[in-house]
């Protein structure tokens, strides 16, 4: 079966939402002390947060201050897949017109790792422009001085 007649890995869920705040530090507060979410990560220089809903591998919520969506995003949103059906995405997403993309919007040909959670992903857009992610948690320790780097990069750490 060729990549352009292949299904697509089958989506187990939605993994994240994105909210733009007026103010992170506000709205960090309030989903931490209100909603009851347990702080993931700040990255006060970016001015976004983002906090677990349930666990690391069932769901996240991020609050980025406007302006501040990686990707220039419009939109985002992830679907939590199998770390095997975002190894495969790419070849399937390229063999049905739709280009892969890096986490800052740059054209890939593998899946990239956010080393702070670790996860594996890949993005590309809708028809209208939004951010759409396909996302695995691994259950590899996280790392955040790798960075968001390339699987294989994450594969050939030492």
């Amino acid at each position: 079966m060729t990549s352009e007649n292949a299904a697509m890995p089958k989506v187990l869920g939605l993994y994240e939402t994105h909210l733009t705040v007026a103010d992170f530090k506000t709205s960090t507060d309030f989903y931490r002390d209100v909603v009851g979410l347990e702080p993931a990560a700040s990255f006060e220089e970016r001015k976004v947060a983002f906090l677990w809903v349930n666990d690391r591998k069932t769901g996240m919520l991020g609050l980025w201050e406007t302006g501040s969506g990686p990707l220039k995003m419009r939109l985002h949103i992830a679907f939590r897949m199998t770390a095997g059906g975002v190894q495969q995405a790419p070849a399937i997403l390229r063999a049905k017109g739709v280009e892969p993309l890096g986490f800052t919007g740059e054209p890939v040909t593998e899946p990239v790792v956010l080393g702070w959670m670790p996860a594996l992903s890949i993005y590309f857009k809708d028809p209208d422009g939004h951010s759409i992610e396909f996302i695995s948690v691994l259950d590899d320790i996280p790392d955040r001085s790798f960075g968001v780097r390339p699987f294989s990069a994450w594969q050939a750490r030492a």
